[in-house]
């Protein structure tokens, strides 16, 4: 398929530029992880870190700026609601200062739900939009940051820092949803289950399937924090 066709098709999940991004993630979180324990407590790391910074700045701010232009603006969609919106700033602070809680916020916020937007992704642009781009460096580089702070870098998890990431996403869900009845939206698909297809989809209706994902979440969250507190025992020991 050329790039032309490309462009005047619709985005189908797990389709030509779908499968595409999905290969391009997957050599990236290899990549990222070699990378970053080659460079640990070398000079060389800070560079890595902040070049990293730059680069879901210069991806994430225009894409939040686009979607205040009024061809784009969309009530539904635009406004910075979603999880993702805020998991990027947590990336960028985790990448410039090191700081051990903005790297467990993006370390469990990414793995586990920013993927869902890789995965099942709700995206209408196709190859080579700029929506598109922007949409798939944003969601990437949130991920590659997230392994590449703990599983490369070391920058390991607390089952404090577990608990103050649970309450930030707490208040950031019942904001939310709120706005969302307020509003008649569904930033985060708090209120109903998206349009396209997506794991929610296995949970039921709501508002089960919100109840159910919590519990998923909070599960998954310790499973993945609970290897980094074993090894920071093990290294006490």
């Amino acid at each position: 398929m050329t790039v032309d066709q490309l462009a005047a098709a619709k985005f189908e999940t797990y389709g030509t530029s779908h499968l595409v991004v999905l290969g391009i993630f997957a050599v990236g979180v290899l990549a990222v992880i070699l990378l970053g324990r080659r460079l640990r407590g070398t000079p060389s790391e800070v560079a890595l870190r902040r070049t990293f910074a730059v680069a879901i700045v210069a991806v994430a701010l225009p894409l939040q700026i686009l979607q205040f232009i009024p061809s784009e603006w969309d009530l539904q969609t635009s406004l910075p609601l979603a999880l993702c919106d805020y998991a990027w700033l947590f990336a960028v602070h985790a990448l410039w200062t090191r700081n051990a809680l903005s790297a467990t916020v993006t370390y469990l916020w990414g793995i586990t739900l920013t993927t869902q937007g890789i995965f099942t992704p709700d995206l209408g642009s196709e190859f080579p939009e700029l929506r598109f781009l922007m949409f798939w460096g944003m969601h990437l580089l949130i991920v590659w940051t997230a392994v590449l702070l703990v599983i490369g870098l070391r920058i390991l998890p607390t089952w404090r820092y577990y608990r103050v990431t649970v309450v930030i996403t707490v208040i950031w869900a019942v904001v939310t949803y709120v706005f969302n009845v307020v509003a008649d939206t569904n930033y985060g698909y708090l209120n109903e289950l998206p349009d396209s297809a997506s794991l929610l989809d296995f949970l039921g209706p709501w508002p089960l399937y919100v109840v159910l994902e919590i519990l998923i979440v909070l599960v998954v969250w310790a499973l993945l924090t609970w290897p980094w507190t074993r090894e920071r025992t093990r290294g006490r020991a």
